[in-house]
């Protein structure tokens, strides 16, 4: 992929409205289940949180998806092994998170997560409300990024294959089906 694609990538990444349901509804969530948070109670806290996801969301984008992978030649997608065993998909939607595949095709260290995470976290602390900025804190916040790192992973590998299985025909399901068909290298080892 060249710089611009993966800069296409990252901005497809953000505008996807798969993506604004996601932080539309953990913020509705996070806010409705705790009127005392830093963020404040209401539509006021709602709209908070919104832009901090957002912001963080743009920031991970722009690290994770860009320019890392910019300067490393990696490649950002996500790479399915759609006729692999069950076992074997998992262990790659797992290691996926540390090992990924470069813009030569040959495997390399997954950077844009590894180094993009920490990052993300540390330019968090300037904005973030209410969170720790020592270095536990951040640690912490790091090692619980990379290990629920691979959920993303299993959604895009097996959301397709449960789809086609039962048969559904709802809009959204079929959209997230079309963009995983679409990725460059979508069903390559």
């Amino acid at each position: 992929m060249t710089r611009r694609e993966k800069a296409r990538l990252a901005a497809r990444n953000v505008a996807d409205p798969f993506n604004a349901l996601t932080i539309l509804g953990a913020s509705a969530i996070a806010v409705g289940s705790d009127a005392d948070s830093p963020y404040g109670p209401g539509m006021k806290g709602f709209g908070r949180y919104v832009g901090v996801s957002y912001a963080q969301d743009i920031t991970g984008e722009f690290f994770g998806t860009f320019l890392i992978p910019s300067i490393v030649h990696q490649d950002p997608h996500y790479h399915r092994m759609p006729n692999a065993n069950i076992p074997r998909r998992i262990r790659h939607a797992i290691v996926q998170v540390v090992w990924t595949q470069g813009d030569n095709g040959k495997g390399m260290m997954n950077y844009g997560a590894l180094v993009g995470f920490a990052m993300v976290d540390e330019i968090g602390n300037f904005y973030v409300p209410g969170q720790q900025t020592n270095l536990p804190a951040s640690g912490e916040r790091y090692v619980t990024g990379l290990a629920s790192a691979p959920i993303d992973n299993f959604v895009t590998e097996f959301l397709p294959d449960v789809a086609r299985r039962i048969h559904l025909r709802v809009v959204l399901f079929q959209q997230i089906i079309n963009q995983v068909a679409k990725a460059p290298g979508a069903g390559s080892p």
